[in-house]
């Protein structure tokens, strides 16, 4: 299947006639701060209020809306979307992770990569006066399953 038809245009994949499966994928994402920052964040001390909450939030929205964001991204019927936080010393930084599925005829590997993507996005904004200098790195597709191609799992974190 390609998203580029006979004459060499762009176009969405028809998706109509494959078998629909149980679809599931892992994104992650990270974003790197001054450690004060993460401390604030950490305490709930950040001015413009609880930025993990805020952030999971920004997540599944994002997940849920990724037909409408990406060009010739199928619209999906996510049953169930989730964003986790995992703090890191070294570098500082939130470690984020984003998962979503449903029972599709195409994989939600987009959601959860758009998910992070937000999530990450939605810190940066709710902690940039404190450090314009943050950084959001490392998003990549962690694992996914269902469909013809199978389980897939990333070799390495790099």
């Amino acid at each position: 299947m390609s998203q580029i038809d006979e004459d060499g245009r762009v176009r969405m994949v028809n998706v109509t006639k494959k078998n629909e499966t149980l679809r599931f994928a892992r994104g992650h994402a990270r974003i790197k701060m001054r450690k004060d920052v993460l401390n604030k964040i950490i305490a709930g001390e950040v001015e413009k209020g609880d930025v993990l909450s805020a952030a999971k939030i920004a997540g599944i929205l994002a997940a849920k809306k990724t037909g409408e964001l990406i060009p010739l991204c199928h619209p999906l019927n996510i049953t169930h979307a989730d964003v986790r936080f995992k703090v890191t010393e070294e570098p500082p930084a939130i470690e984020i992770e984003t998962t979503a599925e449903l029972v599709g005829r195409t994989g939600v590997e987009m959601e959860v990569l758009v998910a992070a993507s937000a999530a990450a996005l939605t810190i940066y904004d709710m902690c940039k006066s404190m450090d314009k200098e943050m950084t959001i790195d490392s998003i990549y597709l962690v694992e996914k399953s269902g469909g013809k191609s199978g389980h897939f799992v990333r070799k390495s974190n790099s």
